[in-house]
């Protein structure tokens, strides 16, 4: 019997931390759609953006 995939979120070398990348490999998506997001979410003051990439980018470790 074959061991499953073990799939763990990591920060990818990206464009500033590699959050949106690590998003993107571990739900199998590209991370443009991560990165849209993120700029969607600065758009109403920068809070809700900001603050979510910082905390993932301090909870989530390097590859």
């Amino acid at each position: 019997m074959a061991e499953p995939v073990e799939n763990k979120l990591r920060r990818q070398n990206g464009v500033i931390a590699g959050v949106c990348g690590g998003l993107g490999e571990f739900f199998g998506i590209r991370p443009l759609w991560f990165r849209i997001l993120f700029l969607l979410l600065l758009l109403p003051g920068g809070v809700p953006g900001i603050l979510p990439y910082v905390i993932l980018w301090i909870a989530i470790p390097r590859k």
